[in-house]
């Protein structure tokens, strides 16, 4: 069987994770296929983008095609729209959903004026609400490159994605780890997403295997969040889910691109009820004045 995945050391590591786990559960040997996506060649920043899909939509093209089985992404990549020619298979369980700093000092010991490296509107906004004497400098690239700015020099720190560092074995790296009352992590961050073609009822099947119920629910009502504020992955929101097994527990947030406001939210509910709970804390959320703050951040 043939597993479509972006090219980057990031996502070939964890898409052979996802292969090693289905051949461990099921026999099945997985060969990777590496798939160039526009999000990988293009020089612009992905706020510019829209962000949404421009990782994605290549290996779409693959399943379509017929020259891969299923794809792996990160479930951040993932429009909130739903591409009725594909199927979310399986989302394994969760690993690490937070932030990290990466650099030889803490955050709040930066000096004034240092310079902080993401890709991110929303880790900028927040980080900004946070500290106002630093600079934060948009920056594209794979982790390493990003980890080498720091080395170099060219930066004083960067901000990644715990999960991904750690999957890279770059783990030894972060100088401190963002909780979520601090940064609340984009929707769906630290889990992966299986999909497959919706027709094929024998890989969905097959794929389902690794599906993490709680994950699913969690991250179901993270991306409710997202789709009804009607933002792309670009957009300043931090959404963030537990599914105990009996109640779900959402918190949400948009911060201004300044950093001067923030509306955050939460509620509790039914984890079948996922959608709805996303929905119902969005329009809390508006109410409140969020789609003024996220401002032209989301289009």
């Amino acid at each position: 069987m043939k597993l479509g995945t972006r090219r980057s050391l990031m996502a070939t590591t964890q898409s052979q994770m996802v292969a090693d786990l289905y051949t461990e559960r099921t026999g099945q040997a997985i060969e990777l296929v590496g798939v160039t996506t526009f999000g990988d060649v293009t020089k612009a920043q992905l706020a510019q983008l829209g962000g949404t899909g421009v990782f994605v939509s290549a290996l779409r093209d693959k399943l379509v095609e017929g020259e891969i089985d299923f794809a792996v992404h990160s479930l951040k990549d993932l429009p909130t729209k739903q591409d009725p020619q594909v199927v979310l298979a399986a989302i394994p369980t969760r690993h690490d959903h937070r932030d990290a700093l990466v650099g030889t000092h803490k955050f709040a010991d930066l000096p004034a004026g240092s310079r902080v490296g993401t890709g991110s509107p929303r880790r900028i906004a927040m980080l900004r609400s946070l500290r106002h004497d630093l600079e934060y400098v948009p920056i594209r690239g794979n982790a390493d490159t990003r980890i080498g700015k720091v080395t170099s020099g060219e930066l004083d720190a960067v901000v990644l994605a715990a999960a991904g560092l750690t999957r890279i074995g770059r783990e030894a790296q972060i100088a401190q780890i963002f909780e979520v009352d601090e940064m609340l992590p984009a929707p769906g961050q630290g889990a992966l997403a299986v999909e497959c073609l919706s027709d094929r009822a024998d890989l969905v099947a097959f794929l389902s295997v690794l599906d993490d119920p709680r994950t699913r629910s969690a991250v179901a009502a993270e991306r409710a969040v997202l789709a009804a504020l009607e933002a792309g992955c670009s957009a300043p929101v931090g959404a963030y889910a537990v599914d105990d097994g009996h109640t779900l527990t959402l918190t949400a947030s948009v911060v201004a691109i300044d950093g001067t406001e923030t509306v955050r939210k939460s509620a509790a509910g039914s984890p079948s009820d996922a959608v709805n709970l996303g929905r119902l804390l969005a329009a809390e959320m508006l109410a409140e004045g969020a789609d003024r703050l996220m401002g032209e951040q989301s289009h």
